[in-house]
């Protein structure tokens, strides 16, 4: 399928592992020119590389997505260096396992940041850019819970309730100015985030029986992949996505009991 993405710019956060990897090099991989951040500059300079090896220019910054000045330098850059924006994709995220006796003040407050805030700031600062755009994407990366409450994601059920309604209005919102905002809500997708959900749930469970005891939930019975949340991504920035707004999609293996 030909998705038309050549030559179309795009911002990924959260870009240096995981789903967001995946996703900058999808979009690469069908000729989009990519601006991309993460805290971890290392990986991030591992990806840009990755990128530029598919023939595309790829700018990639350090940046904390819950440090106002450090995302409106990154929005900078991408300004300064490509004059443009056509997609957005908000995928920085975090994991913070615990009930609700176990999460306090101020790891609530950061997940807020980390989930809630960064797609506000977000918006907010490349809303000029994709306004110029011909075909203005926003593409926010979100979860299941918040759909549906898991008392033992507290932090995310709660945080991640408040990113589906900012996708909704978002998408009314910004509808007139031809500005599509869909949802992409993950389940259990492998990435690196696992090892720290099991610190927390299952401390000194071996990774591979805690996978499979996760799995055992899932109505396909295994994790997805990160490529099978990225190649979503790219149908939704395309135009053959051009007549799809506020949708919510899950990616979960059918789980999520929520009609």
């Amino acid at each position: 399928m030909e998705l038309g993405l050549k030559d179309r710019i795009a911002l990924v956060t959260g870009a240096s592992k995981g789903i967001g990897k995946a996703i900058a090099l999808e979009l690469a991989g069908e000729g989009c020119r990519l601006a991309i951040c993460a805290r971890g500059a290392e990986e991030l300079e591992k990806v840009r590389v990755i990128a530029e090896g598919k023939g595309v220019r790829c700018v990639a910054r350090r940046a904390d997505v819950t440090d106002p000045k450090e995302l409106k330098a990154f929005v900078h850059d991408v300004e300064r260096t490509f004059g443009a924006l056509d997609i957005l994709v908000n995928n920085a995220g975090g994991a913070l396992p615990g009930r609700f006796e176990q999460v306090n003040d101020e790891g609530l407050i950061h997940d807020y940041e980390v989930k809630v805030l960064s797609q506000v700031r977000f918006v907010r600062a490349t809303l000029h850019l994709l306004a110029k755009s011909h075909a203005p994407r926003v593409i926010n990366i979100n979860a299941i819970p918040g759909r549906v409450a898991f008392p033992q994601l507290f932090a995310t059920t709660v945080n991640r309730a408040a990113c589906h309604a900012l996708n909704k209005t978002l998408a009314i919102e910004l509808a007139p100015k031809g500005i599509l905002v869909n949802s992409i809500n993950i389940g259990s997708v492998v990435t690196p985030q696992w090892e720290n959900i099991r610190n927390r749930l299952a401390p000194g469970m071996p990774m591979e029986e805690f996978t499979a005891e996760r799995a055992r939930g899932i109505p396909l019975g295994r994790f997805g992949t990160p490529e099978e949340v990225s190649g979503l991504v790219a149908f939704l920035a395309s135009d053959r996505a051009s007549y799809i707004t506020g949708a919510s999609i899950d990616v979960g293996g059918g789980s999520g009991m929520h009609v």
